[in-house]
């Protein structure tokens, strides 16, 4: 009986050799996250095993809150302890993954550019934003969206799409994925994104009692974040439904 496999496939070979390191990190350093079998590298492609399920949804909110907090916990316990969220993050062979501040810099001015920011005014205020969430214990953000999760039918959860990571604070991957379950399948009440936020500090201060930081107000400017971010995948992906109008950051006005 053959194993059905996925062969992705990349521009250069640094693509390839990215993608990979990245896929050993998060088997070596966030336990939790079940990974699919990397099975072949190729010059210009990466193969993996084939994982049959259905994309997250939003009943599987809970069961990826802890599961995001149970990773995080076991990466900064083994890894990213002395990680710095203005650094890039380097690995044995000396090769990074990306810092937080820089490339959300970059695409917040793109967001400008690209009329999603009205003015620079709001971009300001989006840039003061992110610089007030840096900081913190450091966790990585892998783009934790519906698709990048695979739910067996057995119920068991696959992480997908590991390509690109980044650091980031503890609960910014949590906010992503809150974020794009709503613009996937419409608004979540409050007390789901509480339970959510609970189970997640839960789980990540089973490794380490400091690192539930993550509270509500905290949670939020994630969110607000994560609305300008995402704006231009708007109508596309599976993102059928608007983000609700986020308040003005705080401290801004």
């Amino acid at each position: 009986m053959s194993v059905r496999q996925f062969t992705k496939h990349y521009e250069t070979p640094r693509q390839v050799a990215s993608a990979a390191r990245h896929h050993a990190w998060l088997a070596e350093h966030a336990r939790a996250l079940r990974l699919p079998a990397l099975t072949v590298v190729g010059p210009t492609s990466l193969t993996y095993e084939w994982i049959d399920g259905r994309p997250a949804r939003t009943e599987d909110l809970l069961a990826l809150a802890g599961l995001l907090g149970d990773a995080h916990g076991t990466a900064w316990t083994t890894d990213l302890r002395p990680a710095s969220l203005n650094t890039p993050h380097h690995f044995r062979d000396g090769v990074a993954f990306g810092d937080y501040i820089g490339p959300r810099q970059t695409a917040l001015r793109r967001r400008l550019e690209q009329g999603y920011l009205p003015d620079r005014v709001a971009l300001h205020a989006m840039l003061r934003l992110l610089e007030k969430t840096a900081e913190g214990p450091t966790a990585f953000y892998k783009d934790s969206n519906p698709r990048n999760f695979i739910i067996t039918e057995a119920g068991d959860i696959y992480t997908v799409d590991t390509d690109d990571l980044t650091l980031a604070p503890m609960g910014y991957d949590l906010a992503k994925l809150i974020a794009t379950l709503v613009l996937t399948y419409g608004p979540l009440p409050a007390s789901v994104v509480d339970s959510a936020l609970r189970a997640y500090n839960e789980a990540v201060e089973r490794h380490d009692s400091r690192l539930g930081t993550t509270d509500r107000e905290r949670l939020d400017d994630f969110l607000a974040l994560h609305a300008v971010l995402t704006a231009p995948y708007a109508g596309r992906n599976g993102y059928r439904h608007s983000w609700a109008p986020q308040p003005c950051p705080r401290g801004s006005a």
